[in-house]
């Protein structure tokens, strides 16, 4: 079964946009928002059953130039 993480990203100062299309380009979201607040954009994404989550995320989201910072959320069973 695969993992359900969301994922808020922040980006430096006029990368939203260049940011969004490299996760696009990537094709490993489920989904992905443009948002308000603290973060600028949130994503959904699955992590495949045997990956590691924080090894998965640094290799295929975190190397897209213009992530200052982002914060990541598990999810457990649904209710």
């Amino acid at each position: 079964m695969t993992t359900c993480v969301f994922i808020q990203i922040r980006c430096k100062p006029g990368t939203t946009y260049r940011v969004a299309e490299g996760i696009a380009l990537k094709e490993i979201h489920s989904e992905l928002y443009s948002t308000s607040g603290d973060y600028d954009l949130m994503m959904k994404l699955y992590i495949p059953e045997d990956a590691d989550v924080g090894k998965y995320i640094n290799e295929n989201l975190l190397d897209i130039d213009g992530i200052e910072r982002s914060l990541t959320t598990l999810t457990f069973k649904a209710f």
